[in-house]
C-alpha cells in the first residue's frame, strides 16, 4: 500500500514537472513569436528614416531587421518549421495591412485645428513599389533561411548551434537585400547605386547578424525539425 502511494506520488510530481515544463515552453514560444512580428514591424517604420553610417546612407530599419532571421531560428527551434512559416506569412499579411492603413489614415481629411497633414503624408503614406519589394524580399529569404535551418540541423548537425544561425543567415540575407534593391530600386536608379546600397545593406545586415548569433541560446531545443 506504502509503495503504491509512493508511486502515485511520483507521477503526480512528474506529471507537475511536465505540465510547468510546457508551460514555459508555450511562454517562450509567445515571446519569440511576438518579438519576431514586433521586429518586422519596426524594421519597416524605422526604413522611414534614412541615415548617414560610416559613409553609407542606410535605412534605420536595416539596423534592427537583421535581428528577425535569429528571431526565427529561435521559433523554428521551440515550435518547428511548420510554425515558422506560418508566422513568416503572417507578418508579412500584417506589415501589409500596416501600410494600407498608413495610406488611409493618410488619406482622410484632418480636422483644420491640426497642422501637421502634410509632415505625416509625406513620411507615413506608402510608396507601394518599396511596400511590394521589401514584404516579398521578406517572405522569399525567411523562408530561404526556414529551409536551410531545417537542412542544416536534420542532415548535418544539431550541434554547434551558433553554425546553423551563420548559415542560414548567410544565405537569406544576400538574397533579401538582392530582391530589396532591386525591386524597389532597379530601373529607377542607375545600376551603380542600386550596388552600392546592396552592399550597404548587406555590410550592415552581416554585422548585426555577427552580435546576435549568441541569441540562439536563449531558448531550449524542443522541436527536431
Amino acid at each position: 500500500m506504502e509503495r503504491a502511494f509512493v508511486l502515485i506520488l511520483l507521477l503526480d510530481l512528474e506529471n507537475m514537472n511536465r505540465s510547468h515544463h510546457m508551460s514555459t515552453l508555450t511562454t517562450a514560444g509567445v515571446l519569440v513569436v511576438a518579438a519576431y512580428v514586433a521586429a518586422q514591424m519596426l524594421s519597416d517604420v524605422l526604413s522611414l528614416k534614412i541615415a548617414l553610417l560610416a559613409g553609407f546612407s542606410v535605412d534605420v530599419g536595416t539596423i534592427v531587421y537583421p535581428f528577425t532571421f535569429t528571431l526565427r531560428d529561435l521559433v523554428h527551434k521551440l515550435l518547428g518549421r511548420g510554425a515558422a512559416r506560418t508566422v513568416i506569412v503572417a507578418a508579412a499579411g500584417i506589415n501589409l495591412l500596416m501600410a494600407g492603413l498608413f495610406a488611409v489614415a493618410a488619406w482622410l481629411p484632418p480636422d483644420p485645428t491640426w497642422p501637421l497633414q502634410a509632415e505625416f503624408a509625406a513620411v507615413l503614406t506608402p510608396v507601394w513599389r518599396i511596400v511590394v519589394a521589401s514584404i516579398a524580399a521578406e517572405v522569399v529569404s525567411e523562408i530561404a533561411d526556414t529551409e536551410v535551418y531545417h537542412l542544416w540541423v536534420t542532415r548535418v548537425t544539431r550541434r554547434y548551434q551558433w553554425a546553423r544561425v551563420l548559415v542560414s543567415n548567410s544565405v537569406s540575407i544576400p538574397l533579401d537585400s538582392l530582391i530589396f534593391c532591386w525591386g524597389a530600386f532597379g530601373g529607377q536608379l542607375p545600376s551603380a547605386t542600386v550596388w552600392s546600397i546592396f552592399w550597404a545593406n548587406l555590410l550592415v545586415k552581416g554585422g548585426v547578424t555577427l552580435l546576435s548569433l549568441p541569441g540562439i541560446y536563449l531558448v531550449p531545443e524542443t522541436n527536431s525539425s
